[in-house]
C-alpha cells in the first residue's frame, strides 16, 4: 500500500487557507465578549406585596408589576412615560407609586366598590 503523492501547494490553496483563518479569527474576536459575559444568571426575588388597610379598605399592591387590588378587586393602573401612575378611577391625577395611587382611589371611591371586571378596551 503506497500513499498517493501529495498535491503541490498552489497559490489558490494558500490564499484559501489564509482567508479561512482570518474569518475564523474575526468570528472568534466578535463572539469573545458575548461568550465572556455569559455566566450564571442572577435570579431576582420578587418584591413582597404591599398590603395595608386604608380607611377600612384592604389594599394590596405589587409594585413591580403595578397591579393594585382594593378589597380583592382589580384596579386598572396605567404607567406614564415619566414613571408616574394613573388609575381608571381618576385619569387626571398622577401618582409617584402604585400605593399612593391606591390610597387616592380609596379616597375617591368612598364607600363605592370597584367593578368586579376590569374595563375592556376593544
Amino acid at each position: 500500500m503506497f500513499a498517493a503523492p501529495a498535491a503541490p501547494l498552489t497559490r489558490r490553496a494558500v490564499l484559501r487557507t489564509a482567508f479561512s483563518a482570518a474569518v475564523l479569527g474575526g468570528v472568534a474576536a466578535a463572539l469573545a465578549p458575548v461568550l465572556r459575559a455569559r455566566g450564571p444568571r442572577q435570579t431576582l426575588t420578587p418584591a413582597p406585596l404591599a398590603e395595608e388597610t386604608y380607611r377600612g379598605r384592604h389594599i394590596s399592591v405589587d409594585p413591580v408589576a403595578a397591579v393594585v387590588h382594593i378589597d380583592g378587586r382589580p384596579l386598572h393602573v396605567m404607567r406614564r412615560a415619566d414613571g408616574s401612575y394613573l388609575s381608571a378611577v381618576n385619569h387626571f391625577q398622577s401618582y409617584e407609586t402604585p400605593l399612593e395611587l391606591a390610597r387616592a382611589a380609596v379616597d375617591e371611591l368612598g364607600t363605592t366598590r370597584l367593578a368586579s371586571a376590569p374595563p375592556h378596551h376593544g
